[in-house]
């Protein structure tokens, strides 16, 4: 065997990986003529990472292939399901080139690579430390905690449907304990259907600005319209687990009801955004007494309306702005908040960095599950400054500070936030 075919069998190798079975062709291994474009074609795709190339990860123009390896290199292309159009076009190319080798090589291939690739793995680990202080006869608290969250996705053939999950274990380093089970937080399909964008299952949900909701619930979303203007209904079932506080008449509790809601987004341009929204929550699974407790209505049912928007002054400092209130709660019913954010942490931008500082005021009945929790729950007031920096690609490190009150005592309150993610 001569060096050259050595290297060409050794090359083909290492792109199909530990595939067992050698398939026959006709002239497999005749080469496929320097000056061609799919050499360039599968330069493009292995720069834009679709396909692996040689191990520093790039095809070399002085080394010519076989049209084997081009039918092994197409094939695993081909079996890719999220390609950018610029490289779906050039994959198509390829495929017509080699459709013979395709034909006779390449079909139990891409099969095979179609099943390895229809499931991609992401999530994080994340390290959080914060401390609570107040003065409202609650005791003071600190913790650290270590979350594991996977989130896989699945491909559902080529319809443009996936299958998504996330699964959170976390561990409490304070105390050495854990739920010592996975929590499944999200289990729902998501893929276009009649122009729209369709999700159904435990599914999440995120209003405006997160000020009224940032959970999941049972049920389904669809999304339809222009990137100017979109309409985004939901409907489903939610729990809502309601925390202990300084009044003794709350008590912790779980409050099961009906979820709806709809929602418009208006972006006339890149620097103005606008929302409005209303949700309502119908049948809730408590008694009256305990529903008037907690600020709802006599008639088992709340109803949220909320608006906002954000402006960018330009490519660094944009202001943030959101306002709700429950229209069946009798006090503590109103919620809003402010925000200026200065530049913005990007984690697949090593050393870049951003901070924001607001003021929030969350009344105990204006808000179901504000994405705030972290540093400002409902029932608190006040003045919120944080900051994130990435230190290497896919870590965020995010620091948090709140100063204010707890509304319904008026007593002063802080807490510091810390976390670092890792991302994968």
């Amino acid at each position: 065997m001569t060096k050259k075919m050595l290297t060409s069998t050794i090359t083909a190798a290492l792109i199909v990986g530990a595939a067992s079975t050698t398939f026959a062709a006709s002239n497999p291994f005749s080469d496929v003529p320097a000056d061609s474009w799919a050499y360039d074609a599968v330069t493009t795709l292995a720069n834009d990472g679709v396909i692996d190339g040689f191990p520093d990860g790039t095809y070399q123009g002085n080394k010519t292939m076989t049209r084997y390896e081009m039918a092994q290199i197409t094939a695993r292309a081909m079996a890719k399901t999220d390609l950018e159009k610029a490289d779906k076009a050039l994959v198509d190319k390829l495929a017509a080139e080699f459709a013979e080798e395709l034909d006779n090589l390449g079909v139990r291939v891409a099969d095979l690579e179609k099943k390895s690739d229809n499931v991609k793995f992401g999530g994080e680990l994340r390290y959080r430390y914060y401390d609570i202080n107040t003065d409202s006869g609650i005791a003071d608290t600190t913790k650290n905690k270590i979350l594991f969250r996977l989130q896989p996705k699945a491909y559902i053939g080529n319809s443009g449907w996936t299958a998504n999950a996330r699964l959170d274990y976390e561990m409490d380093l304070s105390t050495d304990s854990n739920s010592n089970n996975v929590v499944v937080d999200r289990a729902y399909i998501e893929g276009p259907l009649f122009g729209a964008t369709v999700t159904a299952g435990r599914t999440p949900v995120f209003t405006a600005q997160g000020l009224l909701f940032d959970d999941r619930i049972s049920g389904g979303t669809v999304t339809f319209g222009s990137d100017e203007f979109k309409t985004s209904l939901a409907a489903g079932r939610y729990n809502k687990k309601h925390e202990k506080s300084s009044d003794p008449d709350k008590t912790s509790r779980d409050i099961t009801t009906e979820y709806y809601g709809i929602q418009f987004d208006y972006m006339p341009n890149d620097k103005l955004a606008f929302n409005t929204g209303y949700t309502a929550l119908t049948g809730l699974d408590a008694s009256k007494a305990d529903l008037e407790k907690i600020g709802y209505g006599k008639d088992n049912s709340a109803n949220f309306w909320y608006a906002g928007g954000s402006y960018a002054f330009d490519k660094n400092i944009k202001f943030v702005g959101e306002y709700a209130q429950n229209t069946k709660a009798k006090t503590e019913d109103k919620a809003w908040t402010t925000e200026l954010q200065y530049k913005g942490a990007d984690i697949s931008d090593t050393g870049s960095w951003g901070m924001y500082a607001g003021y929030r005021n969350i009344e105990a009945f204006a808000s179901i599950a504000p994405t705030y929790d972290d540093i400002i729950g409902a029932d608190f007031k006040g003045a919120v400054v944080g900051t994130s920096y990435v230190p290497a690609e896919n870590i965020l490190a995010t620091i948090q500070y709140f100063d204010g009150k707890e509304i319904h005592t008026n007593k002063d309150a802080s807490k510091f936030f810390a976390n670092v993610d890792f991302f994968f």
